[in-house]
């Protein structure tokens, strides 16, 4: 073994007196090391599995899960929430990374069923803001945006299942006034002769440049790609991309398993909003959606919801337009010294397969992410004394 691999080794150690200190058990050390080496070995691209080459971020997932690592990771995370964060579906064999097919939805939330217990996002925010020890091993679902793959092929695995969910609307996309911009973005990607800023490369980059724009700059920004491309963005959203009705929202929320809440009423990036356009996106959008349902919307999800996506002061308005909650797209688990009104999230797109999935929900990516935190804050200090 390399200097770095017994590095992270030692490093991961560090783990287990975290989870001492805390009371958990001397497995905790174990976790610890296992994930320190393997990290060093994943250096490595590929490892030959009984002939087959297998990419070794792969090869080393199945061994710690294979370990029991996974199972430790949740077992030590036990009294920690995971909030998962969900944006698309389809039924299709072949879906794009943005969407999770209906076979893969049906295997998450077998794997829930078997290690998990699922609740309402409005309990658990009942429960953080009781300060009473969480329910072990909670999982919260939550889908952004309202689009109708939500009603099609999620609703009936959450009916299936009795699993409750929280599904986040924007409410003029609900009111079919427009769609979501960040739909059209998509919709031009998958054109035929596409800007070379929506490859499949370079799209994440182009989506952040849009939003550090005004959403009148923003909408320009993406008709003149539209124009460049020669081709116009449909004014009724296509299928794929297609809103819920309320009548469809309205059965969910009847059925008791899917809560209904804001996620404003245009999907701006609440930043580039001054505090009075911010104040009417989250007072509006709540009012059409309560008047569209005749019940409550209580929890908020953030437009794209990184950390500089949004100000102090729209926490506090949040807080004032009578929301009980808000998420956001941080990476994280929830627990005791959590705000409410700033919810991490565990993303799962169509890329997640059942192993990753796995490693997200029990806890294994929350611990390596400690790790290498860990590592990255050493080495500063290890180039001091040389």
């Amino acid at each position: 073994m390399s200097a770095s691999r017994h590095q992270f080794a030692l490093y991961g150690c560090w783990i287990y007196v975290w989870e001492r200190n805390r009371s958990i058990n001397m497995l905790a050390l174990n976790f610890g090391a296992g994930f320190g080496i393997l990290l060093g070995f994943l250096s490595s691209s590929w490892v030959d599995h009984g002939g087959d080459k297998v990419p070794m971020k792969k090869f080393g997932l199945w061994v710690l899960k294979g370990c029991g690592m996974f199972a430790l990771a949740r077992s030590m995370s036990a009294n920690m929430a995971r909030i998962l964060m969900y944006h698309n579906f389809s039924g299709a064999a072949d879906t794009n990374d943005d969407e999770v097919g209906a076979v893969a939805a049906r295997g998450q939330l077998e794997y829930l069923r078997r290690n998990f217990h699922v609740i309402p996002l409005t309990r658990l925010v009942e429960q953080l803001r009781s300060r009473v020890p969480l329910q072990k091993h909670t999982v919260a679902l939550t889908v952004d945006d309202g689009r109708r793959n939500f009603y099609e092929l999620l609703f009936p695995l959450l009916k299936e299942f009795q699993m409750p969910a929280t599904f986040f609307v924007v409410s003029s996309f609900i009111r079919r006034e427009d769609w979501v911009w960040t739909d059209k973005v998509l919709w031009l990607a998958e054109q035929p002769l596409r800007s070379e800023d929506l490859a499949p490369n370079r799209i994440d980059h182009f989506f952040q440049k849009l939003n550090c724009l005004r959403p009148e700059v923003r909408n320009e920004r993406i008709s003149a790609v539209a124009a460049a491309m020669k081709v116009s963005i449909p004014k009724e959203p296509p299928s794929k991309y297609a809103p819920c009705s309320w009548s469809e929202l309205r059965e969910m929320a009847d059925s008791g398993l899917v809560e209904i809440g804001s996620h404003t009423v245009t999907h701006p990036i609440l930043a580039s909003l001054t505090d009075e356009e911010c104040w009417w996106e989250l007072i509006t959008s709540r009012a059409q959606i309560e008047e569209g349902l005749g019940r409550k919307a209580e929890c908020f999800c953030f437009p794209n919801g990184k950390p500089s996506d949004y100000r102090a002061s729209q926490l506090s308005q949040i807080r004032k337009a009578g929301y009980t909650s808000a998420v956001l797209a941080r990476f994280g688990l929830a627990g005791k010294k959590s705000n409410v009104y700033q919810l991490p999230r565990i993303g799962i797109s169509g890329k997640v397969d059942l192993l990753s999935f796995a490693k997200y929900v029990d806890g294994a990516e929350y611990y390596q992410g400690r790790l290498r935190s860990l590592l990255a804050a050493r080495r500063p200090a290890e180039a001091d004394l040389l």
